[in-house]
C-alpha cells in the first residue's frame, strides 16, 4: 500500500515578533503552489501527506506545529486569532502569500479561522473535526463526547486539565480503537505507523498543553461566522467516518457559502492519505492552477 508518507524535505523554525518560534516542515519544490497543512490532533509538523505527488503537481506543502506542539513555543490561553497572526507572519517570512489551507481532523477550525482572517486563498477541510458544540448536534453525539462538550462549555479550564491527561500512547490507542477496519489498514501500514507515532511523540514532546488547548478551542463554540467565508471551500469525508462529524460534514457544508462536499466511499477518517492526489488537485483548482 502506498500512503504517500516521506520524511520532510526541509525543516525549520521561524521566529515570531514576540520571540516565540514556530516550527515547520516542507515537501515539494520551493517554487511550487503553497499549500499549508493544519494537522490533526497532537501531531507535529513531521506528518505530511501526498509526498509521492507534490513534485509532479508542483505543490509546496508546508506543515506547521501549532504552539505547544512539536518545537513551537507554547502560548498558554491562546486563541484562534493568535494562530491567524502567527501564520500571517510565517507566510510573509517564508514567501507563501495567501496559501491554500488544508485542515485535517482537529486542524479544521484552525483552517477555517485562517480563511476568515484573510490568510487563505482557499480551504480544504478533510475529515474535519466539526463544531460538535452546536445545539443541533447535542442529541446525536455519543454520551462520552457529549459530556466533554458540556464540560468544555461549563468549565473550559477544567476541560483543559482533563485533556492534559493524554499522551502519545493514549492518542494512538484512541485513534486505533475508534477507526473502522478500512482506516486501520492505512494506519497499520509500517511507513504510516512509524511516521504517525513519531509525529505524536513530537507533538507531546513539550507535554500535553498544546494538545489540551487545541482541544478546548475545537470542542467549544467556534468564535466566528462561517457564513462570512468568501474563498472556495472543499469538504472531504469518508462515508465510514463516525468520529469527526455527526453527519459527515453535511451541516458544515451548508453553513459555508458555495462549499463543495465530497463523500468518499470505502474509507473513514484516513481520507487525507488515501485521496491525497485528488485533494491536492482540488486545492490547485481552487487556487486557479491547472495541472494535467
Amino acid at each position: 500500500m502506498s500512503v504517500g508518507i516521506a520524511e520532510p524535505e526541509r525543516l525549520g523554525k521561524t521566529t515570531l515578533p514576540d520571540g516565540r518560534v514556530l516550527g515547520w516542515a516542507e515537501w515539494g519544490p520551493l517554487d511550487g503552489v503553497p499549500v499549508l497543512l493544519c494537522s490533526g490532533a497532537a501531531t507535529s509538523r513531521w506528518l505530511g501527506f501526498g509526498a509521492d505527488a507534490v513534485h509532479a503537481l508542483r505543490v509546496r506543502l508546508v506543515s506547521v506545529d501549532r504552539p505547544g506542539l512539536g518545537v513551537s513555543t507554547p502560548l498558554p490561553g491562546r486563541t484562534f486569532d493568535h494562530f491567524v497572526t502567527d501564520i500571517r507572519h510565517l507566510a510573509t517570512v517564508r514567501g507563501l502569500g495567501r496559501p491554500v489551507v488544508v485542515g485535517n481532523s482537529q486542524g479544521a477550525p484552525f483552517a477555517l479561522a485562517l480563511a476568515l482572517g484573510g490568510a487563505a486563498s482557499a480551504v480544504a477541510i478533510v475529515s474535519g473535526a466539526d463544531e460538535v458544540a452546536l445545539p443541533e448536534f447535542a442529541d446525536r453525539l455519543p454520551e462520552d463526547l457529549r459530556n466533554l462538550v458540556e464540560l468544555t462549555a461549563k468549565d473550559p479550564a477544567e476541560a483543559e486539565r482533563a485533556f492534559a491527561e493524554f499522551d502519545a500512547d493514549r492518542m494512538w490507542a484512541m485513534v486505533m480503537d475508534g477507526s473502522p477496519p478500512c482506516d486501520r489498514r492505512v494506519y497499520e501500514d509500517p511507513a504510516f505507523a512509524g511516521a504517525y507515532r513519531r509525529a505524536l511523540e513530537e507533538g507531546f514532546a513539550q507535554g500535553p498543553g498544546g494538545y489540551a488547548r487545541d482541544t478546548v478551542l475545537a470542542m467549544g463554540r467556534w468564535p466566528f461566522d462561517l457564513a462570512r467565508i468568501d474563498v472556495p471551500v472543499d469538504i472531504w469525508y469518508g462515508e465510514q467516518d463516525r468520529s469527526h462529524s455527526p453527519d459527515n460534514g453535511e451541516t458544515l457544508a451548508a453553513r459555508i457559502p458555495g462549499a463543495r462536499r465530497h463523500l468518499v466511499p470505502g474509507i473513514g477518517g484516513a481520507v487525507l492519505w488515501t485521496e491525497a492526489e485528488r485533494i491536492l488537485r482540488a486545492c490547485l483548482e481552487a487556487a486557479g492552477v491547472s495541472r494535467t
